[in-house]
């Protein structure tokens, strides 16, 4: 019966670690979303049951217009808030795995080398530009990897900033629209 050397062992408990890690990060951000979700039902239907109750006190036309153009702001920046809290928990939960993919692939890298460093050492004479080939491929690799994850890193902070500039621009012209509904409401009212 032989042994299951040390560094195995180790090597499948930090797996189980990374898999328990990912898992508690999944969990963790579906949690996340269903708590908002709850929020939002509940102010949802808080707001609905309130709104009823002002529409039951409308007296005529004007008051009605009045009344519907002064749901349309609240409820773009509501949905808004929305689509940004949901992009956060989504946002915080990938940067959670990609940080434990980084550490795995980190942890693989270095056993990579350590596993190169000891045939090295124990490889036959005459072979050292093959060790040298093999030590220069990997520093190539390693090389590569790191500058498609600064890239990947860069793409992702350019597509954020692009969709905060989209979501600001939503939110004013949302904004703007309501405003102008407002006046034409209070033009209307002002002329009857």
């Amino acid at each position: 019966m032989s042994a299951i050397p040390q560094h195995v062992l180790a090597r499948q408990k930090s797996a189980i670690q990374s898999l328990v890690a990912a898992q508690t990060a999944l969990f963790g951000g579906f949690e996340k979303l269903v708590d908002l979700n709850l929020k939002v039902v509940k102010a949802t239907l808080d707001e609905v049951a309130q709104k009823s109750k002002q529409a039951v006190d409308l007296k005529d036309a004007q008051d009605a217009a009045s009344f519907t153009s002064g749901l349309v702001q609240p409820s773009a920046e509501k949905a808004l808030a929305y689509g940004k809290h949901v992009y956060d928990i989504i946002n915080t939960v990938q940067a959670d795995l990609a940080k434990l993919a980084e550490e795995q692939i980190a942890e693989g890298q270095q056993q990579i080398q350590e596993a190169v460093e000891q045939f090295s050492k124990n490889a036959p004479s005459g072979s050292e530009s093959a060790v040298a080939l093999i030590k220069s491929s990997l520093a190539t690799a390693n090389s590569a990897y790191d500058s498609l994850t600064k890239a990947a890193k860069q793409a992702a902070e350019v597509a954020e900033s692009n969709l905060n500039a989209a979501a600001n621009a939503t939110f004013k012209a949302a904004s703007d629209a309501a405003e102008v509904a407002t006046k034409a409401a209070g033009r209307t009212r002002r002329a009857a």
